[in-house]
């Protein structure tokens, strides 16, 4: 009983550890999961590719949650590799947990899908590997925004405090240009009472959002979460003038424009100066899909 599937990183349009609504977009930056079931094995082990000492209690967790719903107490194993970097605000895990799920899924039998009439629905599977995350630890607000946009792909707005859709299947398509500096910052570590004081802007970049402007409201988004979260608005700063949007993703490091990509090859060669690694992708629109 095995299963591939892979799934993509993310960035931020509205940071939802303000108010509980958040939004986010599929980046073009993938994890994959291999997962193999055996009804004889004793517990899930999960391993990191390029990471022995990583801590793979998210994935493991995943599988466990998906064969306590849809299994018969399988075991077993699971594998991932990823090119999306950990701790940089690009939703890692995120994309590991919805890999995870979906090819757990796989290797039950089962299909995923947008369609009602599916097996499992692409959006109850991402609820599966939100509960996992919060399991885990790895988030604080159950991050539903940043895993439903990995798992559907696009941009979609969310009340995490719910797990509640509010909107989805917006184009979104956009180049995108993605620094992330030499640090780390883990989401779990983040300080919710300085992201609650910008509350107020948070709800203008929501407001955004609903109406379907993005790229606006990402940039409302990123001075006000850089500034409560310490890390500098120069790279948006930098960005402004050629790019449609620009944030802090997450809670940090990385700070993820959106435009012309003409325009954001400008940006690359201003963020190159900095530390860390600048890359140019693309926005996508398609989410978690089995291998």
């Amino acid at each position: 009983m095995e299963g591939r599937a892979a799934a993509p990183g993310a960035g931020t349009v509205v940071n939802a550890l303000a108010t509980g609504r958040g939004a986010a977009f599929a980046l073009d930056l993938e994890t994959t999961a291999t997962v193999r079931l055996d009804p004889d094995a004793d517990g899930v082990s999960g391993t990191i590719a390029g990471a022995p000492d990583g801590d793979t209690t998210l994935i493991e967790r995943c599988v466990e949650r998906v064969v306590d719903r849809y299994g018969a107490d399988e075991g077993g194993t699971v594998e991932t590799d990823s090119e999306v970097p950990t701790a940089a605000g690009l939703k890692s895990s995120s994309a590991a947990a919805n890999a995870t799920v979906v090819a757990t899924l796989s290797a039950l039998g089962l299909e995923v899908a947008n369609d009602p009439d599916a097996d499992v629905t692409k959006t109850e599977a991402c609820r599966v590997g939100v509960r996992a995350a919060r399991d885990a630890g790895v988030t604080v607000t159950g991050a539903f925004d940043d895993a439903s946009a990995s798992m559907l792909g696009g941009v979609t707005v969310t009340d995490n405090r719910e797990d509640d859709l509010l909107a989805s299947g917006d184009p979104f398509a956009e180049h995108a240009l993605v620094w992330t500096p030499l640090e780390r910052a883990y989401s779990a570590d983040a300080d919710v009472g300085a992201c609650e004081r910008v509350a107020p802007m948070a709800e203008l970049a929501t407001e955004l959002a609903l109406n379907g402007d993005y790229a606006r409201a990402m940039t409302v988004n990123g001075l006000a979460f850089s500034a409560a979260l310490g890390f500098p608005s120069d790279p948006a700063v930098e960005a402004m003038a050629d790019c449609a949007g620009v944030s802090l993703s997450g809670t940090g490091p990385s700070v993820v424009a959106v435009g012309d990509r003409d325009a954001l090859a400008a940006v690359r060669e201003r963020w190159a100066a900095r530390d860390g690694e600048t890359r140019l992708t693309r926005t996508r629109e398609t989410g978690a899909r089995v291998l």
